[in-house]
């Protein structure tokens, strides 16, 4: 029987909006405040009643079962963070509770759990005595953490010295070398460089193979997926779904995305052509059929065209059709048309749609235009000014190796790489020119 790592029952959270910070306060203020205290809380409850409340939680309940992965997305605003912290312990529920199974090691904003005046060398063992582990269980631990954070250099400075980046290699180095069973990280990895990102996202994968438990949030659905077998997504301050991480990453891309065509093909937008037949909408579909709101790099991906007839009758003629990728900065990126594979349609009907699939797509992530024309005989019959809508990419494993690539240029192509001895190399070379030498 999987023991629960992480039990959450109607947990609520609720901010009074305009609460002023507490402040540091001399002795001679703490002896006004005595005399002063009946007024205040008379003024108190007046400000309290007229002052509007706002819940960042509600209502939130879910079950993590021991050695679990989640994925934690929603929209800036959402509550993660605020979740997060309840979990972590650092701020109490307004409503509800947590039951946790085990000791939890989180990662959340930068400085979280570091004391600024002590040096990186006494943050660790404070870290470690917050966890519950004796001094010999984090010295074991200790150069691991150092060596895996690189601030070797700087780990008897105070960590208030350190840089932004600084600061989360060595905390992230601490929460995941200190054997947490709950591992709880925050989309604060995206303040490193790439390097290091790709250095966490390899340990997180280690520590998930162990068996503990993790709970990721990130905005990279690449990340997600290549750690994570379900997700959680939250809106508006709840559990929205909690589901399998493929159907998640679907349903929380549509919904980020959604209304992004509109637009396009609006009435009065200017077209180009004779108008025999026009384009009606473009959306774009897995290989079985499922409408996706976000294609992935690498994946098979169908860009579906709706057309129809100028009079609603059969066309007669031969049609052909074209689209072009374009991205922010104008550049067509490729072309494809169905008669540069002579696959024209004949007498197709008077509505309708067309597919092109384009298998392993090889584009990075980023936001493109999708232009098109209608050709009917080889007269232009249809070619929308503005095109015909947007196919937003994301991340996606390509190369089949976790490896999400680099964005210095457009495309990913796969190679296929051998390497022969040098020896031979130039004994092939030698052997060639003597032959050619006179």
């Amino acid at each position: 029987m999987v023991d629960t790592a992480i039990l959450v029952e109607g947990l609520g959270k609720q901010y009074r909006i305009g609460a002023a910070p507490a402040q540091s306060r001399s002795m001679k203020d703490a002896a006004l405040d005595l005399v002063r205290a009946p007024l205040r809380r008379v003024r108190s409850l007046r400000r309290t009643e007229d002052t509007p409340n706002i819940w960042a939680l509600r209502d939130v309940s879910f079950e993590i079962k021991a050695g679990e992965v989640i994925g934690l997305i929603g929209r800036n605003g959402a509550g993660k963070s605020t979740l997060l912290k309840i979990l972590s312990r650092i701020t109490p529920p307004t409503t509800g509770r947590v039951t946790l199974s085990g000791r939890v090691g989180s990662l959340l904003e930068v400085g979280t759990g570091f004391h600024p005046e002590l040096t990186g060398r006494e943050n660790i063992f404070l870290n470690g005595a917050m966890l519950g582990m004796r001094r010999y269980e984090i010295t074991r631990k200790f150069d691991e953490i150092v060596d895996f954070s690189g601030v070797e250099k700087f780990i008897d400075t105070p960590v208030k010295r350190y840089s932004s980046g600084m600061y989360v290699r060595l905390a992230f180095a601490v929460a995941a070398h200190l054997e947490p069973e709950i591992l709880i990280v925050d989309e604060v990895l995206a303040v490193g460089d790439a390097a290091f990102q790709k250095k966490c996202l390899g340990k997180m994968s280690e520590v998930t193979q162990n068996g503990r438990t993790v709970i990721f949030v990130s905005h990279s659905m690449a990340a997600i997926t290549s750690l994570c077998r379900r997700v959680i997504i939250m809106e508006k301050g709840g559990v929205f779904l909690d589901t399998d991480i493929q159907t998640g990453v679907r349903v929380y891309l549509q919904k980020l995305f959604e209304g992004d065509q509109a637009g396009f093909l609006a009435p009065g937008e200017k077209r180009f052509g004779n108008g025999a037949v026009l384009f009606t909408d473009f959306w774009m579909e897995d290989t079985d059929g499922n409408t996706l709101p976000v294609a992935r790099s690498g994946e098979d991906v169908v860009l579906a065209f709706a057309y129809q007839t100028a009079d609603g009758a059969p066309l007669r003629g031969k049609l052909s059709a074209g689209f072009s990728l374009v991205d922010d900065h104008d550049r067509t990126l490729f072309i494809v048309y169905n008669d540069y594979t002579n696959q024209l349609f004949e007498d197709v009907s008077g509505r309708g749609v067309l597919r092109c699939r384009i298998n392993r797509f090889p584009l990075i992530p980023a936001n493109y235009r999708v232009t098109g024309v209608l050709n009917v005989d080889g007269e232009e019959a249809d070619r929308p000014e503005k095109g015909l809508g947007m196919m937003l990419v994301t991340e996606g494993d390509f190369y089949g190796t976790g490896r999400t690539g680099s964005n210095a240029a457009p495309f990913m192509v796969m190679g296929d790489w051998s390497v022969s001895a040098a020896e031979n190399a130039a004994s092939t070379l030698h052997n060639a020119l003597k032959e050619t030498t006179p």
